[in-house]
């Protein structure tokens, strides 16, 4: 009984890992993280393991202001490295970052649109996690960093 119970055992355990779907995600940059993104057997995806950077494309349809999540300063404050969430291109495109530099404080807002070519197109309704980088005037020093979207 025993060894019937332990040989069943592993039959579902070889079965169940049999049929998870592999993936090899490469990056056209080695020196950039890989963000990967592999199904389960049950059909889910798993999130992206790092932010996805990307750069203003400008002249979107509708462009809007969208909440970031954290901007991280480089080591010597001369620039600050923003995460949002957003959506998949061509239909959630940066447009641009507009940066507001004072004594006390550096407001950055972002814009999202869709690009022009994306009229008919039809995206996924998947949240993705994004990251740019914006250069300040001046180091960042001690001044507060203000979410442009949340005023």
């Amino acid at each position: 009984m025993m060894t019937a119970t332990l040989a069943t055992g592993s039959l579902l355990l070889i079965m169940g890992c049999g049929n998870a779907p592999s993936a090899t995600t490469t990056s056209p940059n080695p020196s950039l993280p890989v963000a990967s993104s592999v199904g389960s057997a049950s059909g889910t995806a798993t999130p992206a393991t790092s932010p996805s950077p990307t750069r203003p494309k400008g002249h979107t349809l509708k462009p809007h202001k969208v909440r970031w999540l954290k901007a991280t300063p480089s080591a010597d404050g001369r620039k600050l490295k923003v995460v949002w969430w957003s959506g998949v291109e061509p239909c959630t495109v940066l447009d641009r970052v507009k940066v507001k530099e004072t004594a006390k404080s550096v407001t950055v807002t972002l814009y999202e649109g869709q690009a022009r070519n994306a009229r008919d197109v039809a995206c996924i309704d998947i949240a993705i996690q994004k990251t740019t980088t914006v250069k300040l005037k001046a180091p960042l020093g001690k001044r507060k960093v203000i979410d442009g979207a949340r005023h």
